[in-house]
């Protein structure tokens, strides 16, 4: 096989393909997706031979939206023994990843599509991990203590049919089925905390997260009420503004760490005396309205790190994407500004997408 195996949220599909193809693209490595509707995975079948491996490599995982996980594709076993299923694995394994490669593995994966029908699968997965992490220990596999190496993926779509790859350790995902396991915190207003906590783990992982998001530090949040994402604000020490004409929870009132402002969001500007560090926003409105909002608030100088949310329509999620970045690097281009920016469809998001902008210098 010549192919790349990408998860994704059931119904993103086509914006996976359209996002693989023009990254693939500007690469200059030339391809087809297979999609099938709602199956929370596609195919990418490259053109050049042998060159799977190298799309993978080449592509900046951080930077793709719709992909939860990518992998080299490898085999697919569709007819597999129920009394033996071990041995056509690993004969597979061997034959088309190789002992080499596998010598560097240090992670093996089973897992299902995140659909009703492939959940229905994963104690089956659970249960068989066991077994053939043995055997390809016993081979000399899964071993691999250094940096770098793959990770061995099996996508099972029924107990006797597999999808069967691996993943460059350093650039995917780090977590099982690509989807980071969270727990909601007991004490949030609502699961809507959850999308923020997931966002600062993402685009902000481990030690970086701490040093940006850190006691002293003020925020806005455009959307606030009932106050999940400033719930996530406040548990790592910032002083927040909630902007909502909502009410915020009183459990976040009494931390004394949050201001409530019962403004428009669209309208607000941040008090005089405010040092504002970050602006965040989770409002229902046009992701092209959100984003010349969120482009007012970095030209004007009221915040230099923004973490929003974009609600996209039914139809043509990826170039309505596409159409606000295209927005946000004219604005912020014409006003000399330099910056980064990373945007992830998230587990906890649904029909929008998560952006992360910070101002360079």
């Amino acid at each position: 096989m010549n192919a790349l195996l990408i998860y994704c949220r059931a119904g993103f599909e086509k914006e996976v393909a359209a996002e693989l193809s023009d990254k693939a693209a500007q690469l200059g490595i030339f391809g087809y997706a297979s999609v099938v509707a709602n199956s929370a995975f596609v195919r990418f079948t490259v053109h050049a031979p042998a060159c799977a491996h190298y799309l993978a490599a080449q592509l900046d995982f951080s930077t793709l939206i719709f992909a939860r996980q990518v992998i080299v594709l490898c085999d697919e076993l569709s007819d597999l023994p129920a009394q033996d299923r071990l041995s056509p694995i690993l004969a597979s394994l061997k034959q088309h990843i190789g002992e080499a490669r596998l010598e560097q593995s240090d992670t093996l994966w089973l897992e299902t599509p995140d659909t009703n029908e492939g959940k229905a699968l994963s104690t089956f997965c659970r249960k068989f991990t066991v077994p053939l992490r043995a055997a390809m220990k016993k081979c000399g596999w899964l071993q691999h203590t250094q940096a770098g190496g793959i990770s061995v993926h099996g996508l099972f779509l029924a107990n006797n049919h597999c999808l069967l790859g691996y993943s460059l350790n350093g650039n995917h995902s780090p977590h099982f089925m690509g989807i980071p396991r969270l727990r909601f915190p007991h004490d949030a207003p609502s699961r809507s905390t959850l999308k923020l906590d997931e966002a600062i783990t993402t685009f902000l992982p481990g030690k970086l997260g701490e040093k940006r998001l850190r006691e002293g530090m003020q925020a806005v949040d455009l959307g606030a009420c009932p106050g999940g994402w400033t719930y996530q604000l406040v548990k790592r020490g910032l002083f927040v503004y909630g902007v909502d004409h909502g009410k915020i929870a009183p459990s976040l009132m009494e931390t004394s760490k949050v201001e409530h402002c019962a403004e428009d969001g669209f309208v607000f500007k941040p008090p005089r005396h405010a040092n504002i560090d970050w602006l965040v926003c989770d409002m229902v409105e046009q992701p092209q309205r959100i984003s010349a909002l969120i482009c007012k608030w970095l030209v004007n100088g009221w915040a230099r790190s923004s973490i929003f949310n974009l609600k996209l329509p039914m139809k043509k999620r990826y170039q309505e994407v596409m159409a606000c970045f295209a927005l946000i690097d004219e604005t912020l281009s014409a006003a000399g500004l330099a910056y980064n920016l990373q945007a992830k469809h998230l587990y906890h998001d649904r029909e929008e997408i998560t952006v992360y902008i910070t101002l360079k210098g």
